[in-house]
């Protein structure tokens, strides 16, 4: 009567251990869904938090100023008519240009005038407009670096080799900065008065070099005068570089600085030319060396 009855437990038995056996799985399965979303979170943390880690770094990063000036006047374009008349009064249309690769960074153009008078002698003008624009760029601002440009070109003109009585001094109402450097030079051909005039706006270096001399007995021509001729020129240049970007104004609201630098481009004509000493090594490389230099080796 027994037997029966422990047949019957057993079987009873049986489907409990048979439901806990089903069971397990399922909690492994729910188990390794619940890791799996666990490791989705912490991957959209990770995302989440990467671009924000860049932003930041990002807005950490030093930013350089744009540079204001994008173009350049053509250089044998920035002096009237009648500008060139008074400086160059025999060569008025002879501006040749540099011809340079690279015309909104760089240009030039020099003038050359002989006013043959006879037995009495000659006189001899020789002028040079050189132009230098600076972009912004992983060396700095436009600006600094066409500063630090500027005092270079300052500097080299006034150690020019064979100078005699160097003059420095402000040029004022001329662009950010402008300096004028003047002397005298002694040749075969005659006694030379060189002026050069270097002056900042913005981005932009302008480098004006004149002089002039009385060849075969003529009178050598007065520095003062010279000098005052260039300063006016200068003005008109800055004043076209400012124009050709739109900026009537900034030509002269700049205020002088006494400054250090600057350099003179050498003559296309040999006999007039200052010296090959004058121009100092571009800090922007041989690519932006001196336009004046470029037209020195051109001529």
């Amino acid at each position: 009567m027994h037997r029966p009855v422990q047949r019957a437990g057993r079987a009873q038995r049986l489907p409990r251990i048979l439901v806990s056996a089903a069971a397990v799985p399922v909690m492994l399965v729910a188990a390794g869904c619940s890791s799996d979303s666990g490791s989705g979170d912490d991957a959209q943390k990770d995302a989440s938090a990467g671009p924000g880690a860049t932003v930041s770094a990002s807005s950490a990063a030093p930013s350089v100023q744009p540079a204001a000036y994008k173009t350049l006047p053509k250089a044998c374009s920035v002096l009237a008519k009648k500008t060139l008349d008074e400086l160059i009064p025999k060569g008025s249309k002879s501006g040749k240009s540099g011809k340079l690769d690279e015309p909104e960074q760089r240009d030039n153009c020099n003038w050359t005038s002989l006013d043959n008078n006879g037995v009495k002698g000659s006189q001899f003008r020789w002028l040079n407009v050189a132009l230098l624009r600076f972009d912004s760029d992983a060396r700095g601002s436009g600006d600094d670096q066409a500063h630090d440009y500027f005092q270079k070109q300052v500097s080299a003109a006034q150690t020019v080799a064979g100078a005699l009585d160097a003059k420095s001094a402000p040029v004022s109402g001329t662009g950010d900065e402008a300096t004028a450097v003047r002397y005298g030079l002694k040749k075969k051909e005659g006694a030379f008065k060189q002026q050069t005039i270097v002056a900042r706006v913005e981005n932009v270096v302008v480098t004006l070099d004149y002089n002039g001399a009385g060849l075969a007995g003529e009178k050598t021509p007065d520095a003062a005068t010279l000098l005052k001729a260039a300063e006016k020129a200068t003005k008109e240049a800055v004043a076209a570089v400012a124009a050709a970007n739109g900026d009537g104004g900034a030509a002269s609201s700049g205020s002088p600085d006494p400054a250090s630098s600057s350099k003179a481009s050498s003559s296309s004509a040999p006999s007039a030319s200052p010296s090959k000493s004058g121009s100092g090594s571009d800090r922007t490389g041989s690519k932006s060396a001196s336009p004046s230099q470029s037209a020195a080796k051109k001529s």
